[in-house]
């Protein structure tokens, strides 16, 4: 490192949506380029792209593509609205913090607890995910223990320094990308007939097609796969968080950002068209094994579903390290900002926020308990009351980069080095793209499906939001009553 270590002490709270360098801040800039580079990368590779991609498949047939491809504009459009933002201020609160300055006090508070949450709730998720893929490789030792293992390892991780998230990220994003890299080539190859061994009948794009048609269920099935798809891509803006602590972030986020299509593209529409390519969309085995096991068994890859599980579970345990990371990051620009206790925004001699990373653990440790003891209740409560709080995240960067641009251009017109394409026309297509996704889900009226998500969502981000008020509220009338009390 070049720069001493930081003082274990709370940083002075930052003004309302300015970042401070991670010196500044008592953070480390302990993330190198590579380390950026692959979790900009990885943080669109989720463990939602192996698992839940069969039940959209299943919905749409091939118009799943079409599905893909509305969400991953959205996410292109999103990022690049972010990346604006962050390239000209990096900060550890990223989209909270500019939603605090462009929006107001309010909307960077309730937004920021929001997305902590939503990553307390998906640690839960995703840590009984993992102990039940280990469980069925060491059946001795009990699903909960191996839930247990799995925080207390990646809490570990994250507590040692930034640098160790970032090498751990570092080669579980490297697994899941050169995974999805190798199944495109292999597919490719088995889709017209020029791969080794096949068992494929290598009919090139013919099962796009010929099934009853490119969409088999209507054309609203395309927004049926959209409401299944939406949630695999959390995560692309993880890198904007984590460009904080690195050591050139204006430089971190544009790369991120100018990528972002060229990612989308070829992880998630290249990998799905493969699928859909292989086997026609109605094949029993994609539900039942699912799309990307299917797949591999088609062309003849023995083992097929275990080389899945090892993919999955890095991916989770990548959603795992990852989450932590960006839960514990926005509960230290919450402390630093005095929306959050002043304890959170302390680092010790490492430059890690600590008390921040063990409030998060613990109350995802609890939100594994909740999971265990009642699944169908507490647990499931929990989930849909987080259920579309990625929208909600997402709409939160649209209206904040509409003020944003503003703001940069008058103070500092030389750091917009990343603009957001047809502004603001674009930014409000975005805006409105979202809101129908939000209006659509109220229509899933399923147990557990979009309407219960979006109307809990939306209660808890009005309790969170009257919170904020109240706060401001009551600080405002301290203040006038010690300024009088100075007169």
């Amino acid at each position: 490192m070049t720069t001493p270590p930081p003082s274990p002490v709370a940083a002075p709270p930052a003004p309302p949506g300015h970042g401070q360098s991670p010196q500044q801040s008592g953070l480390q800039s302990g993330l190198k380029n590579r380390h950026l580079s692959m979790i900009a990368v990885g943080g669109v590779i989720g463990a939602g792209l192996f698992v839940g991609s069969a039940s959209g498949i299943t919905a749409a047939g091939p118009g799943i593509l079409l599905s893909y491809a509305l969400v991953g504009a959205l996410v292109v459009f999103v990022m690049r609205m972010l990346g604006e933002m962050a390239a000209a201020n990096p900060t550890s609160g990223s989209f909270s913090a500019y939603a605090d300055r462009a929006l107001g006090r309010w909307a960077g508070f309730s937004i920021g607890w929001l997305y902590w949450f939503f990553w307390v709730v998906v640690l839960a998720v995703e840590a009984t995910a993992g102990a039940a893929i280990l469980t069925s490789w060491v059946p001795a030792v009990p699903q909960w223990a191996w839930a247990l293992i799995v925080m207390v390892v990646l809490t570990a991780t994250n507590l040692a320094s930034v640098a160790s998230f970032g090498e751990f990220e570092f080669w579980f994003a490297g697994i899941k990308v050169v995974a999805i890299a190798a199944f495109i080539a292999l597919g490719g190859l088995a889709i017209f007939g020029v791969l080794p061994g096949s068992d494929n009948a290598a009919t090139g794009f013919a099962n796009l097609t010929s099934h009853g048609g490119f969409l088999p269920n209507g054309p609203s099935a395309i927004l049926t796969g959209v409401l299944m798809v939406v949630f695999s891509f959390m995560g692309s803006e993880i890198v904007t968080l984590a460009a904080g602590e690195s050591e050139d972030p204006q430089r971190a986020v544009t790369k991120a950002t100018k990528s972002v299509i060229w990612r989308v593209g070829i992880f998630y529409l290249g990998s799905i068209l493969v699928v859909v390519s292989l086997l026609p969309w109605n094949d029993p085995s994609i539900a039942k094994k699912g799309s990307y096991v299917a797949a591999l068994d088609s062309i003849g890859i023995p083992h097929a579903g275990q080389i899945m599980n090892v993919i999955v579970l890095t991916a989770v345990l990548s959603c795992l390290n990852s989450g932590l990371y960006t839960a514990s990051r926005m509960a230290f620009s919450l402390g630093q900002r005095g929306d959050a206790p002043r304890a959170f925004a302390r680092t010790n001699s490492r430059g890690v926020p600590q008390a921040a990373i063990l409030a998060s653990v613990i109350f995802g440790f609890i939100a594994v308990g909740f999971n265990y003891l009642w699944p169908d209740t507490v647990f499931q409560f929990l989930l849909n009351s987080s259920g579309a709080v990625a929208l909600f995240v997402w709409l939160v960067i649209c209206f904040s980069q509409l003020r944003m641009r503003g703001i940069i251009l008058r103070e500092n017109p030389d750091k917009l080095v990343v603009r957001m394409w047809l502004f603001p026309y674009l930014t409000w297509a975005t805006i409105a793209m979202i809101s129908f996704v939000l209006v659509y889900m109220l229509t899933d009226d399923s147990e557990g499906g979009g309407r219960i998500q979006v109307l809990l969502s939306v209660l808890l981000a009005i309790v969170v939001v009257a919170v904020s008020l109240v706060r401001d509220r009551l600080g405002r009338n301290t203040a006038e009553k010690e300024s009088l009390t100075s007169h």
